[in-house]
């Protein structure tokens, strides 16, 4: 799920360096891998399992694959990959194992199958073991670790002359070097062509001769480049909220986020002037939400979740509106803002920067997005904002500027298929992380083994929203049947 961020972080502070236990931190990049990783695993690599600690939620098995730190190195170090899943609930109809691409970058598959398996519809967990991993650099996978004084530092990506943005390169050599540094050998290569590699191990490990996968948000891409790599050894694969790596532009990528974004908040104020159940119906959502943003710009709106501090006005615009744009939960938005305009206003100070998304390291080794100088930066924040009028601050921004100066190991490019079996493709027409015509790009890049089907209402993930198009996943996951190119699915009632 492309910027969300929503993976707790676990936090530990040892002798003043602050380790982030469950993810990967921000503003860090890893460091150019070499070339192209493309050769199959020498060896099929052993997976015990055993009861997950999770006594809450019981039934999940979780275990640990060796992979190398390195796939062009394979008999080199090792770190454990961390695995979970859950078997089929009927075994006599059980047709293999479906593995779980997750989102972020920087979401745990490993919580998504001990704790988050809603996601699935009935007739996949009936039909199938769910099994799903933490990439590596996240979770229980060789996790990245960083100084908290350090991560503490960051500057804003509010940059607002040539010295802020030779800063901002500065700062990012100096954490990613320290990263490096506590990390060890696999900061070097956390981008998701050494995850494909990962990806093909898991299979051979479960035992099956061709992948089932289903990638969601960011784990299309893998779903992609492992389609790519390994045409051959695809069974059937979802790719649920398609991103397009070839997106090769970094005014082109900016400019289709913040298009995605606001068609979401439009979508948000149209809902809100229609319904009596918005907080703000009756009232213009666009002033209501502009003084928000300009108390928030001046350090005078309250934090909800901090009373007496400020919020910032990224948090304002990324994880007060723009999360809930995920869900379609207006309702939520809607009070929301109502109660930040009601609240009192804090004397004007400086607000913190906010912490960034917490695997930026995979982002920054997957994405190449250039920025020669602050004159060009300066541009590319106009273009964003006459883009989305009503969001500025937005996380691909943010990630630009920590990206800044960092090698790319993964670079976009444009895919090429040959051999796979037909690829399912699921987006919303109007989601707000992933826009519509990337996944539209996407099947065009896969040609006839691409099939779109096209959710007609908003929201981050559709595959189970609503009859129409969980039956059409369903019976292609278990049974192999493609949906006709151009299938759409009406929205579901919430």
């Amino acid at each position: 799920m492309l910027f969300r961020g929503t993976c707790a972080l676990r936090r530990t502070v040892i002798r003043g360096t602050a380790v982030i236990a469950g993810t990967a931190v921000a503003a860090v990049t890893a460091l150019a891998a070499g070339p192209a990783v493309n050769a199959a695993p020498v060896t099929t690599r052993t997976l015990h399992w055993a009861p997950c600690d999770a006594p809450d939620e019981p039934g999940a098995e979780c275990g640990t694959l060796d992979v190398p730190v390195d796939w062009s190195d394979p008999d080199g170090p090792t770190f454990g990959l961390a695995v979970a899943r859950r078997k089929a609930t009927d075994p006599g109809a059980r047709v293999g194992s479906l593995v779980f691409g997750p989102g972020g970058p920087g979401d745990s598959g490993v919580e998504r199958v001990v704790g988050g398996i809603g996601r699935f519809s009935p007739e996949v967990r009936r039909r199938f073991d769910i099994v799903s991993f933490d990439p590596r650099g996240v979770g229980g996978s060789s996790p990245v670790s960083c100084s908290g004084d350090l991560l503490g530092r960051r500057p804003s990506a509010d940059l607002a002359s040539q010295a802020d943005f030779d800063a901002t390169l500065a700062y990012n050599k100096r954490l990613r070097a320290d990263c490096r540094v506590r990390t060890g050998p696999v900061f070097d290569h956390l981008d998701s062509g050494q995850t494909v590699q990962d990806l093909d191990a898991l299979r051979a490990a479960l035992g099956e001769t061709r992948l089932t996968f289903h990638g969601s948000s960011y784990g299309t891409l893998l779903g992609a480049q492992y389609a790519e790599t390994y045409p051959h050894r695809v069974r059937a694969m979802v790719l649920e909220s398609v991103m397009d790596h070839s997106v090769t532009r970094t005014r082109d990528f900016l400019r289709s986020e913040a298009a995605s974004a606001q068609d979401s908040f439009d979508a948000f104020a149209k809902w809100c002037a229609q319904a009596a159940a918005c907080a703000l119906h009756g009232r213009d959502v666009r002033t209501v939400w502009r003084g928000l943003l300009n108390r928030a710009e001046r350090g005078e709106l309250d934090n909800p979740a901090r009373p007496g501090t400020p919020l910032p006005a990224a948090e304002l615009v990324n994880r007060i509106a723009f999360k809930k744009f995920y869900d379609v939960k207006y309702a939520e938005l809607a009070t929301a803002i109502a109660g930040m305009e009601a609240s009192s206003p804090l004397p004007a100070s400086p607000t913190p920067t906010p912490p960034l998304p917490p695997a930026t390291p995979v982002f920054c080794a997957d994405w190449h997005l250039p920025v020669r100088d602050y004159r060009q930066y300066a541009s590319l924040v106009r273009t964003m904002n006459r883009t989305a009028p009503d969001l500025p601050h937005l996380l691909p921004i943010q990630m630009t500027a920590a990206c800044l100066g960092m090698p790319t190991a993964n670079p976009q490019h444009r895919l090429t298929v040959r051999g796979a079996p037909p690829i399912l493709l699921s987006n919303s027409l109007h989601d707000p992380a992933t826009g519509y015509p990337w996944a539209v790009s996407v099947t065009r890049q896969l040609g006839r083994g691409g099939v779109l089907l096209t959710y007609e209402g908003q929201g981050h993930g559709s595959v189970t929203r609503g009859p129409c198009m969980e039956q059409a996943v369903n019976g292609y996951l278990t049974g192999l049947t493609v949906p006709p190119h151009g299938t759409r699915c009406p929205v579901s009632p919430a």
